[in-house]
């Protein structure tokens, strides 16, 4: 059995469609159906039950050990803009605090989304507290959840790796609004105008001339 959470969204989604090609259906997606419910993001996905965010840690602790192998931690408040620090820590931080301690105890392997933006704007993207330098409050709820898992990473037989996605775009992120990828929004713009607003140049370089690198998720 593998659970994904945040399995209603963009990665989530694409996640779980990419588990169904290679054969696995034995799925739980966990979301938070109240924020964003089940919608055509999962309706082309196999999985056996769908459940309920504020439901998955009873579920956890009542399974049997051996049922769930991995867990895909996908889940959270990915608004970069969001100023709420409370709601920010608890679903980013003391959420994922949570669901990693019952992994843990249940020997599961426990696959989580970090972020690229625990990096600030500093030029150097290494594994290394020094390069480290979240500026604002969603990087920082992904950095001190690395940091807890940097003091339990080598005194446990689990698996645990964090993934510091950069930009990802791909389907079944319509949904996003303006969190949606710079990639969405320019193909939004061609299918509605035929043309695509540039940014204007900075820091030397001219208009149009910004280099990106993006990923897709498909």
């Amino acid at each position: 059995m593998i659970i994904v959470t945040g399995s209603n969204g963009f990665i989530g989604s694409n996640l779980i469609k990419g588990l169904n090609s290679m054969g696995i259906k034995d799925i739980l997606a966990v979301d938070d159906h109240e924020k964003l419910p089940p919608s055509e993001n999962l309706s082309n996905c196999e999985f056996k039950d769908l459940i309920k965010i504020e439901d998955i840690a009873e579920l956890l602790r009542n399974y049997p050990t051996n049922d769930i192998t991995h867990i895909f931690h996908q889940g959270a408040c990915s608004d970069t803009m969001e100023k709420d620090i409370n709601y920010m820590i608890k679903n980013n931080y003391l959420f994922s605090k949570d669901l990693l301690t019952l992994a843990l105890e249940k020997n599961i392997n426990f696959i989580y989304a970090s972020s690229a933006s625990v990096y600030g704007d500093g030029k150097i993207f290494e594994e290394d507290k020094k390069y480290e330098k979240p500026i604002n409050l969603y990087a920082y709820s992904k950095f001190i959840f690395d940091q807890y898992v940097r003091e339990l990473i080598n005194n446990t037989d689990s698996q645990i790796v964090g993934l510091r996605y950069f930009n990802v775009y791909g389907p079944n992120e319509q949904h996003k609004g303006r969190m949606a990828s710079v990639a969405f929004h320019l193909h939004q713009q061609l299918k509605e105008s035929q043309s695509i607003k540039l940014f204007e140049g900075s820091d030397g370089y001219e208009d149009g001339e910004q280099k990106k690198r993006f990923y897709s998720c498909r």
